[in-house]
């Protein structure tokens, strides 16, 4: 684990996030203007912390394999600003990136191992592993936020595009009065590991919905049977709704420590 300057960092992080963003649904590539925004660091967007901080774990050929960019807030300037925070102070942490488990591991290690601050914030994934890290997971509070939306403007390409965990064949009727062109029936043919297909067709209706429900089902994240209980998905052939929401499911690279112990924070 090395703390490096913003310069010396700024490769590896890019390197990092761009081999882990493939692996992860919903994390865009990044050009260089998108970069320069989020590492963009002067004083008056600090809200009294610290610089941005760039921590980056290396594997034993000196690959970077993960990162952590972060600020401190001491208490007294907590205090000052008058957000309520207490303690002696809060580790923000802005966003962090692991390409393995060790590497995940060893950054929430040092970022909870910061002397004399003993609160940290983090706006992870709600699937993140690090409760389980946690001796006392109970020691984390969570809240959920809205930090992703999908608008499919061009069904037959978005369904083309990703990844699908099991094989599907069904024929998906979608409704879309703001983008008319989107409107009609569409064949999709997908597997794990095989590119998918996806054109319209004539056939029978297998399940019909808006667009607006494909979008919150696109990544993964919202389950088609959850949307299917309140009457926005509509299933004409039984078992086709289980078949899609099977093949939707995220497919992301787990974590597998392969036996592998790790330390519990």
């Amino acid at each position: 684990m090395r703390l490096l300057d913003a310069d010396r960092a700024r490769p590896a992080v890019e390197a990092v996030y761009d081999g882990v963003r493939r692996t992860r649904t919903g994390w865009p590539r990044r050009t260089t203007p998108l970069w320069d925004v989020r590492l963009y660091d002067e004083p008056r967007i600090r809200d009294g912390a610290t610089a941005l901080r760039h921590a980056v774990h290396h594997d034993a050929d000196g690959t970077p394999t993960g990162y952590a960019l972060y600020r401190l807030k001491s208490a007294e300037r907590q205090a000052f600003s008058g957000n309520g925070d207490a303690g002696g102070g809060t580790v923000r942490v802005v966003e962090l990136a692991a390409a393995s488990p060790q590497a995940y591991a060893r950054l929430w290690g040092h970022l909870i191992g910061v002397d004399l601050f003993d609160r940290l914030t983090h706006e992870g994934a709600v699937d993140e592993a690090l409760p389980y890290l946690l001796r006392d997971p109970r020691a984390l509070r969570s809240t959920v936020v809205d930090r992703l939306w999908v608008r499919l403007v061009d069904v037959a390409r978005a369904l083309a595009a990703r990844p699908y965990a099991a094989q599907v064949e069904t024929v998906i009727e979608v409704e879309d009065a703001f983008c008319p062109w989107n409107t009609g029936r569409y064949l999709l043919r997908a597997g794990a590991g095989r590119p998918a297909l996806c054109e319209r067709t004539d056939r029978e209706v297998e399940l019909a919905l808006p667009v607006a429900d494909l979008g919150s089902a696109y990544l993964g994240g919202t389950a088609l049977a959850s949307l299917a209980g309140t009457g926005r998905v509509r299933e004409s052939r039984p078992g086709a709704l289980a078949a899609l929401d099977t093949a939707l499911r995220a497919e992301g690279a787990p974590f597998c420590p392969g036996g592998e112990s790790f330390p519990v924070y």
